[in-house]
C-alpha cells in the first residue's frame, strides 16, 4: 500500500536518499531512485474551465503537454497534477466528484504534492521527467468546477509542472521523486 509522506518526512528522505546517492556512486553503482507515488488517473478535457474525465493513459509531449488537452502549449503550466489524497478530503466532505473534476490531467497517489518546492524533478514510469514549475494557482473566475463541487482545491493544492522529457503516462505507473540538483537526461 502506498503511503502518503508529510513535508518532513519527505525531506528526510530527500536527505537519507542523497547520502545513499553518494555511497553508491563512490562504489561506482548506479543509484536508488524510491519509488514514491503511483498515478491513478490520467485526465483530459478538450475545453478550458471544464471538468477533465479518466482515458487511463495519454502521451505527454516534450515542452507542451499532455496530447488532446485543452491546456496543453509551450508554457510552464504543461501539465496539472493533484493527490487524490486532496480530493478525498473534499469526498470526506460529502461531495460526489470523480477523477478529473477540479481540472487535473494526473491524479497520484502517495506523496503531499502541495509540499514539493518549484524546481523539483518528477520521473514517472522510466522515462517521463516533469520539472515543478508551480505550486497552487490564481482563478480569476468561478469556473465549471466550482460550482459543480462548491470549491476547487485545485487552487490550493494542485501543481503544474513543465514536461522535460515525454513519453505515455498509464496509470499504475510509478512517480519518483529527484532532488533539484539530480542531472536530467534528455
Amino acid at each position: 500500500m502506498t503511503q502518503i509522506l508529510s513535508p518532513a518526512k519527505l525531506q528526510f528522505t530527500l536527505l537519507i536518499f542523497k547520502f545513499t546517492k553518494i555511497l553508491f556512486e563512490v562504489d561506482g553503482i548506479n543509484p536508488i531512485e524510491v519509488i514514491m507515488a503511483k498515478v491513478v488517473a490520467v485526465c483530459i478535457s478538450e475545453r478550458k474551465g471544464t471538468q477533465k474525465y479518466n482515458v487511463g493513459m495519454g502521451k505527454l509531449v516534450e515542452h507542451f503537454g499532455l496530447e488532446g488537452d485543452a491546456h496543453a502549449g509551450k508554457w510552464h503550466r504543461q501539465i496539472s497534477l493533484l493527490a487524490k489524497e486532496s480530493a478525498d478530503s473534499m469526498r470526506k466532505k460529502g461531495l460526489s466528484i470523480k477523477d478529473g473534476d477540479f481540472g487535473e490531467n494526473i491524479v497520484t497517489e502517495g506523496i503531499e504534492l502541495k509540499s514539493l518546492p518549484v524546481g523539483t524533478l518528477l520521473r514517472i514510469g522510466k522515462d517521463i521527467m516533469l520539472r515543478v514549475t508551480q505550486i497552487g494557482k490564481l482563478c480569476h473566475d468561478r469556473c465549471a468546477i466550482y460550482y459543480k463541487a462548491g470549491d476547487c482545491i485545485m487552487p490550493r493544492e494542485g501543481i503544474f509542472a513543465e514536461i522535460i522529457k515525454g513519453g505515455t503516462v498509464n496509470v499504475g505507473d510509478d512517480i519518483r521523486i529527484l532532488d533539484k540538483e539530480s542531472a536530467v537526461k534528455v
